[in-house]
């Protein structure tokens, strides 16, 4: 068959020739969209998106908590801010599962474990204050963990790299909002 070579600085990527893209898409048809050119090592990028999966899980369940313990006139921007991320965090649990599904592995959700898996931990502040604290520390080892991520995927996988780089942008802006949150109380 007709293999890529790995292109040469400066050079123009080859394009392999319809004929072989064809042949290619017709072997290991059950693999769906992880064809025989996927070059990152998928086992790896597997373990590294149920980590974030985990991660994704806990946080949602840390803002959640947050959300309904946060009390009185003063706390409400912040249980507000709470509920918000819950739900971006929700929504990148589903994303993170779904490429799971189409790199062929099997989301996690079992619940033993998930604390073992997720990067950040589940702390709970006493205090609104320590609430906010936490939470911010979670999305700056998010953060951390997401870029990381993004460069080990690096050029192997160019969508889970857009979705990575998609979530890290959101945890950035999280960060962002909590250490304003702090800085009010």
């Amino acid at each position: 068959m007709n293999a890529v070579p790995p292109p040469v600085p400066g050079s123009q990527p080859h394009l392999t020739d319809v004929k072989t893209l064809r042949e290619q898409a017709r072997r290991h048809i059950e693999e769906g969209a992880v064809t025989e050119n996927y070059g990152a090592n998928r086992e790896k990028v597997l373990q590294l998106l149920n980590e974030a999966l985990a991660t994704e899980l806990v946080c949602v369940l840390r803002y959640r908590h947050d959300h309904f313990m946060a009390r009185g006139l003063a706390s409400k921007s912040a249980a507000d801010e709470f509920l918000e991320h819950a739900t971006d965090e929700l929504q990148h649990a589903d994303r993170i599962a779904e490429r799971i599904v189409q790199l062929g592995g099997e989301p996690l959700f079992d619940p033993n474990g998930l604390t073992a898996r997720s990067h950040s931990e589940y702390r709970i502040g006493r205090t609104l204050q320590e609430a906010i604290r936490e939470n911010l520390v979670a999305e700056r080892i998010a953060i951390d963990s997401y870029r990381e991520m993004v460069q080990y995927v690096g050029e192997h996988d160019p969508t889970t790299r857009r979705m990575l780089e998609e979530i890290l942008a959101t945890e950035e802006e999280h960060a962002d909002d909590l250490a304003d949150l702090l800085q009010k109380q």
